[in-house]
């Protein structure tokens, strides 16, 4: 299993990733308002599940890599980390900009509630920035101690922490898909929060990439 510290710094950066507007939250949003909000639920729901199966995936993939490249597992980490860093810099320089989009959902296709599901899957799945996130994101806060004696724990950590991205999601994606067209009001009018949420989240990250490596907490 993995450390206490790593699953409360993958839930903190997902939750810092997940509580700002970005596709994912407009995807949902856009079903609700345009269809209902059990549309918004069961797209929120399929978001999910894609989640859980990249997971898996990276679970399997990334534990064969752990095993036997030590060299690639560390510039993994390095690599994870940068990404980290890189993640929060952007959400800082965007946050003024970003702020100022005007989300504006519009009628969609009806569709029955378990097509909305799988095209929430497929959608996760497909997202090549969300393949890249899985690979690159949870290397960094695996423990490879013992890994020539036990690597099934690595994957056992891989799939913890990586079923922990999607999860940390569901909060602000039932939020969006319970008020819809409130929230879209609320986003609009709400710039100056918007701006310093982001800012909040990226330093999340920065923060989180910087103890990695410091040890700072």
């Amino acid at each position: 299993m993995p450390s206490l510290d790593a699953m409360i710094a993958v839930a903190l950066a997902g939750l810092a990733l997940s509580a700002t507007p970005g596709p994912s939250m407009l995807y949902v949003l856009s079903r609700t308002v345009g269809q209902s909000r059990m549309a918004g639920l069961a797209s929120a729901l399929g978001l999910c599940l894609g989640g859980i199966v990249l997971a898996v995936a990276t679970a399997l993939g990334l534990a064969t890599v752990f095993q036997t490249s030590d060299w690639l597992v560390t510039a993994l980490r390095y690599v994870g980390s940068i990404y980290l860093v890189w993640l929060g810099v952007d959400m800082i320089r965007g946050a003024k900009v970003e702020a100022q989009v005007t989300f504006d959902v519009k009628k969609v296709r009806q569709k029955p509630l378990p097509a909305i599901i799988w095209q929430g899957v497929i959608v996760e799945v497909l997202n090549p920035k969300t393949v890249l996130f899985f690979a690159l994101f949870l290397p960094p806060f695996i423990n490879t101690g013992h890994i020539q004696s036990a690597d099934v724990s690595v994957q056992v950590q891989l799939l913890v922490l990586g079923i922990l991205v999607p999860l940390t999601a569901i909060p602000s994606d039932l939020v969006v898909a319970y008020m819809g067209g409130a929230m879209t009001k609320i986003i609009n009018r709400e710039r100056a929060m918007r701006e310093r949420m982001a800012w909040i989240g990226g330093f999340i990250l920065i923060g989180i990439a910087l103890n990695l490596h410091l040890q700072i907490l």
